[in-house]
């Protein structure tokens, strides 16, 4: 799978004719060089972010005024995150009107569904981080409307147990961010990516 993958990246041949810009706007590969993006500059704050309710949003502070180049990382950060979002809803919008979420396509469409999920996931996650009352009080909806749902009680004890904005659940969000959900986006975009190349549908060269 891996070897694949870096074959799809790096392929030894492209027609020229898949050069030119057309409807699909390399949008799966544009989301994926987003999500580096946001991986390498995700490491950079570690550095500085200390996810605790006493110091996460004064780390922050100092990241954004007394690093340099801080502010322009964490930007950089959030709004690759918005650009990430925008280009997987608009993939997905592309594969359901150009119908190739059909056979033999059907398990790489699942794939991305639940890249999709994840995205959205991690973007929700990483918006309680700053810890400013924009990001509890986001949080705190999202949770509340999380619990209206079937088995939703239980996710949102999983996620909070001692409330939003306590310790516990800001490491939980924290942990989530920053290793289970981008391990689960690079996982199943190896796999995405496999089954491209092994349908052959988009790439008739593979």
């Amino acid at each position: 799978m891996i070897t694949e993958f870096l074959k799809h990246l790096f392929p030894r041949v492209v027609l020229e004719r898949n050069l030119r810009i057309s409807y699909t706007l390399c949008l799966g590969g544009l989301a994926f060089t987003a999500f580096l993006i946001m991986l390498v500059s995700g490491l950079l704050l570690i550095v500085y972010y200390q996810p605790t309710p006493e110091r996460a949003f004064n780390s922050i502070l100092f990241l954004e005024s007394s690093v340099w180049g801080g502010k322009y990382l964490r930007n950089l950060h959030r709004v690759t995150s918005h650009v990430l979002l925008l280009l997987v809803l608009l993939h997905t919008l592309r594969v359901i009107l150009t119908g190739a979420y059909q056979r033999p396509r059907q398990l790489n469409w699942v794939v991305g569904c639940l890249l999709l999920i994840l995205t959205v996931f991690e973007a929700y996650t990483g918006y309680l981080l700053p810890f400013d009352q924009l990001a509890f009080w986001a949080t705190q909806t999202g949770m509340e409307l999380l619990a209206t749902l079937p088995f939703g009680a239980l996710l949102r004890s999983l996620l909070v147990p001692d409330g939003v904005g306590e310790g516990l659940s800001l490491l939980r969000f924290y942990a989530l961010h920053i290793v289970i959900i981008p391990l689960g986006v690079f996982l199943l975009s190896l796999l995405h990516f496999y089954r491209v190349r092994k349908n052959k549908g988009v790439l008739p060269y593979l």
